[in-house]
């Protein structure tokens, strides 16, 4: 069965940064898949159903926050692993993405070997 990655985010060049990251990836059949706002991104999920979702929290339509909440809370969808993306790193917003159900929170910018590292390790790769 072919693992899922999903990569969502408003701006193209922090989607184009994470899908080079990960692209090696691919060679050990992960398929990356994206959305560009909070309401793809639940449409991704539900009929995708990925092991890995990277989630910004500032969006159009739909914030990380809540897709995250519906996702975890509202579909019991607990065996995706979401991982909040954000450049906001206060300890209120990591608080709001634990109590949302998020699994890891991340601030930009990034360090890609660390996405990758941490991509591997929850794919068990």
């Amino acid at each position: 069965m072919t693992k899922k990655i999903l990569i969502v985010d408003d701006e193209p060049h922090i989607r184009i940064l994470l899908e080079q990251t990960l692209e090696e990836l691919e060679d050990e059949g992960v398929e990356l898949l994206t959305a560009t706002n909070g309401e793809e991104a639940l449409e991704t999920i539900q009929s995708e159903k990925p092991e890995l979702v990277f989630l910004d929290v500032m969006m159009p339509k739909m914030n990380g926050f809540e897709v995250c909440d519906v996702v975890k809370n509202k579909l019991g969808m607990l065996n995706i692993y979401i991982i909040m993306l954000t450049a906001k790193g206060q300890e209120f917003d990591k608080q709001k993405g634990k109590e949302v159900g998020s699994d890891l929170y991340m601030t930009k910018p990034f360090d890609p070997d660390e996405v990758l590292e941490k991509s591997k390790t929850i794919l068990g790769l």
